[in-house]
This record gives structure tokens, sequence and C-alpha cells, in this order.
């Protein structure tokens, strides 16, 4: 289903079955990358949220 959509959209704003094969194959490899790269990214800033809540809350003195 997705590649269809992909291929169907590229290949409607451009005309080219070239182009739109293309964009239809290459962008789920990129999303695979992207995918991994964004949940590093979010496991990390897990790790410091939850890091930073066990803490103490900060005292302020007037």
């Amino acid at each position: 289903m997705h590649f269809s959509i992909a291929f169907g959209v590229v290949y409607a704003m451009t005309g080219s079955l070239l182009l739109g094969g293309a964009v239809a194959l290459i962008e789920p490899a990129v999303n695979t990358v992207a995918f991994y790269f964004h949940e590093k990214a979010w496991k990390r800033f897990e790790t410091r949220r939850n890091n930073s809540s066990s803490l103490p809350p900060p005292i302020f003195q007037a």
C-alpha cells in the first residue's frame, strides 16, 4: 500500500514512471534509517528525563 501511494503521488506530480518508481523504492529505505536515529534520540531523551525526575526537588530560599 505504501509503495503504491508513494509511486502514485510522485507520478501524479511529475508524470514520470522512472521518478515515481525511484522515489517509491528510496523513500522506505530513508525512513528506515531515520526511524533508527529517531528511536536512538528518543531513548536518550527518556533516559535524561527519568534521571532528572529522580532528583529531589530544588529548595528555593527567599
